[in-house]
């Protein structure tokens, strides 16, 4: 493995131009399903880089593929996600997104598809987007030192869960190799230079609900004639959070949220239903069931009880799969990571026990969808001065930014060069000669 070491440090690209291309990404976000021009970016930095590279794009929207075969030998995918968030930055930083937009994948009679709305890299699928790139100049200016053929894999729609099953579904795998492994990480809000891995489950399933309930709506001075679903709506809130706290195993993590509760817009008329968005999050599969079941089972015993004349409604608007990273191949990665990156000091260095993803990831479907292994690792992107100040303070989930947070911004450096790193050593892992 210090081959793979010393390889990937003396065929490292000049990171000057990266940074500039960071930047770039980080100043032009684009929504999910809408990342067209993220895209053509990506697409014609590949052709700078080896015009040889056989590039596919428009897979399952705005996806794209780049093959690299450089003879027999294993067949590697290395994934990033390319999609922003809704989000207005709020970081300072000069090259801020200041970028607005219109989700031209909404229907025209959906209320939010004339809305323009700010939107930003708050998950850092920028850092993802360009140590990608820069991986792909690595291996090919040192292509007479491997075998075998990558595959670097863009992927849209990540935020909404529906990305890569919608390559998949579009032929992912007639249109390239079926890779013998699938390899991605990501960006996290702890100190810049760290990197770590997790055996077995390392990101909980996520599944989204939109549930209407329905009253009866009209004059607010006349609530006896009325059934409000606003206080139906209010009762199903508090009952959820039993799920959780009553129905399942401490042991066990797992989370139950109404993130959202709307019904109607006026001050004195009562709405005649109320839509609550739920978020279910678990670590396994039949605590994902025993949640999905409670909620259906909560929702309609409490339109019973509040006499609801029509049936509530459930509709599944996103769904991540449970990511597990398999022994066979985290036994290769870890001595990998190990030799390259060393074992954790200070800040900085290679934990192989490092937390569980806070969030969810459909990167998971790339590989379960051709019954492969995967691994999926995180490293860090807060500076070290910000971190130490907060750990100091015993303040660090008050004052580090996380995922999704209009704060959320990466440390350029060392964060890009960890992650460029991190993709090209987990590549030769296989692919050395």
């Amino acid at each position: 493995m210090a081959a793979v070491s010393k390889f990937v440090n003396n065929h490292r690209p000049n990171l000057d131009n990266y940074i500039e291309l960071y930047k770039h990404f980080h100043a032009h976000p684009e929504l999910s399903l809408n990342e067209s021009q993220t895209a053509a970016k990506i697409v014609s930095t590949l052709q700078s880089i080896n015009s040889s590279l056989k590039i596919t794009s428009g897979i399952g929207g705005h996806g794209l593929t780049a093959v690299h075969h450089n003879g027999s030998g294993p067949t590697i995918l290395l994934r990033a996600d390319i999609d922003a968030l809704p989000v207005k930055e709020l970081t300072g930083l000069p090259y801020a997104s200041k970028a607005v937009m219109k989700d031209s994948s909404l229907p025209a009679d959906h209320p939010d598809a004339d809305k323009s709305k700010p939107l930003m890299h708050a998950c850092g699928h920028d850092m993802h987007i360009t140590s990608l790139l820069a991986c792909a100049e690595l291996l090919t200016c040192a292509a007479d030192a491997w075998r075998g053929t990558v595959i670097y894999l863009f992927q849209p729609a990540e935020e909404k869960g529906s990305g890569a099953r919608a390559m998949v579904a579009d032929g992912l795998y007639e249109k390239i190799p079926v890779p013998d492994v699938v390899l991605g990480g990501h960006v996290m809000p702890f100190p810049a230079g760290r990197i770590g891995t997790t055996r077995g489950t390392a990101a909980s399933s996520a599944d989204s609900l939109a549930v209407t309930v329905y009253g009866r709506g009209g004059h607010a001075s006349q609530p006896q004639n009325l059934l409000d679903p606003v206080v139906l709506a209010s009762s199903i809130v508090l009952r959820l959070q039993t799920l959780v706290s009553r129905e399942v195993n401490p042991a066990d993590h797992a989370v139950c949220t109404v993130a959202s509760l709307q019904a109607g817009d006026a001050d004195n008329v009562v709405a005649d239903e109320a839509l609550l968005k739920v978020d279910l999050r678990a670590m396994n599969q039949d605590v994902r069931d025993r949640l999905a079941e409670g909620v259906r089972r909560i929702v309609k015993a409490e339109c019973m009880a509040s006499g609801c004349e029509k049936e509530p409604k459930f509709e599944v608007t996103r769904t991540f799969p449970l990511l597990v990273n398999g022994d066979e191949v985290m036994d290769r990665i870890e001595n990998s990571f190990l030799d390259h990156f060393g074992d954790v000091d200070g800040y900085t260095g290679y934990a192989k026990d490092a937390a569980q993803l806070g969030g969810s990831e459909d990167f998971g479907e790339l590989a379960t969808a051709i019954n492969k292994p995967s691994c999926f690792w995180t490293y860090g992107g807060t500076p070290h001065d910000l971190w130490a100040s907060a750990e100091k303070a015993g303040r660090i989930r008050e004052e580090i930014p996380i995922n999704h947070s209009a704060k959320f911004a990466p440390q350029i450096m060392p964060t890009l060069q960890v992650a460029i790193d991190a993709y090209a050593v987990a590549a030769l892992t296989w692919l050395a000669k």
